[in-house]
């Protein structure tokens, strides 16, 4: 599919009859790629391979621009991003894309998108943006979501670590590691080696940046969050711990005299007069639950209990 950067993106298909002073914008696969390349007149021989479009990244050559997209999908984030590749210089773009993603942008840019001063840069600038358009929602949903996990973690003691925590902590490093490569791309274009755009142009690749580079100190610091709710849910599995040898430590130091008593009475040497005497039991019992109860008071005035 072929389109002209007009006041709005218009589709034709006569690539050779379009007009030459209106920058284009073509999508195509790789096999129409590799049927039609010769008609850009870019001077390359860009080959498709799956190992050169496992991140998003350009390379300048010497009358073009190339690279690559990769692009996590929105509804899974750690699942298998879109992959496609590029190549411009100043006279269009083109998309080599079987996946339909690069389509699908561009066809949204055509309906929501009316330029006044239409441009290639602009365009490039509007199919970035589309890449990203809904992640600021998207960093919002996972925060509010990391903040309930905090909450029902603060409101009663866990006993397994949230698993979600996890997908979370995954995908936000999917997003941040496609910011840093979107950033790089950004400023390769802001860059403008081969003087393909025009220079009060580039004022749209900067605010790309700066786009980007707030959502990317979104992510770190959603990234963190996660971080420090691993160390709550640590910190408070210590708590429990703690309480746990707590109490096991107030019970052995209750009936530590209990077992020194019981012990001591159970030697039943020959001359021990508490045997033979009719209240030694009754005594015993009396002392046992003295000692109980005192041992409580203490634990409790000591704020152990």
């Amino acid at each position: 599919m072929y389109y002209l950067i007009r006041e709005k993106l218009e589709p034709f298909t006569d690539f050779s009859a379009r007009d030459r002073s209106v920058p284009y914008v073509a999508a195509l696969t790789e096999a129409e790629w590799t049927r039609e390349s010769t008609v850009f007149d870019m001077g390359i021989e860009l080959e498709i391979a799956d190992q050169d479009r496992e991140s998003t990244v350009a390379e300048v050559n010497y009358d073009s621009l190339t690279g690559a997209f990769s692009i996590p999908d929105r509804g899974d984030i750690s699942g298998e991003n879109n992959c496609f590749s590029f190549a411009l210089d100043e006279k269009g773009i083109v998309f080599i894309d079987d996946s339909g993603t690069a389509e699908r942008l561009i066809r949204r840019i055509a309906a929501t998108k009316r330029w006044k001063m239409p441009s290639l840069e602009r365009f490039l600038y509007d199919f970035l943006e589309q890449i990203v358009h809904n992640d600021q929602k998207i960093l919002s949903l996972f925060e509010a979501e990391l903040e309930e996990i905090e909450d029902a973690m603060l409101a009663e003691s866990p006993d397994r670590y949230p698993r979600r925590i996890n997908e979370i902590r995954g995908d936000i490093r999917e997003l941040r590691i496609h910011y840093e490569q979107l950033m790089d791309l950004g400023q390769e274009l802001e860059e403008n080696e081969n003087s393909f755009f025009k220079q009060e142009n580039l004022r749209y690749f900067r605010l790309f940046n700066q786009r980007i580079a707030l959502l990317h100190d979104i992510a770190a610091s959603l990234r963190d969050y996660t971080i420090q709710l691993r160390d709550l849910y640590q910190a408070q599995l210590d708590v429990r711990q703690n309480h746990i040898m707590t109490l096991l430590t107030i019970v052995t130091a209750i009936f530590l005299p209990l077992s020194l008593i019981a012990g001591w009475y159970g030697m039943n040497f020959r001359y021990m007069p508490e045997l033979e005497s009719p209240a030694g039991y009754p005594v015993v019992i009396i002392v046992s639950v003295l000692i109980v109860v005192f041992s409580l008071i203490f634990f409790k005035k000591k704020r152990w209990l």
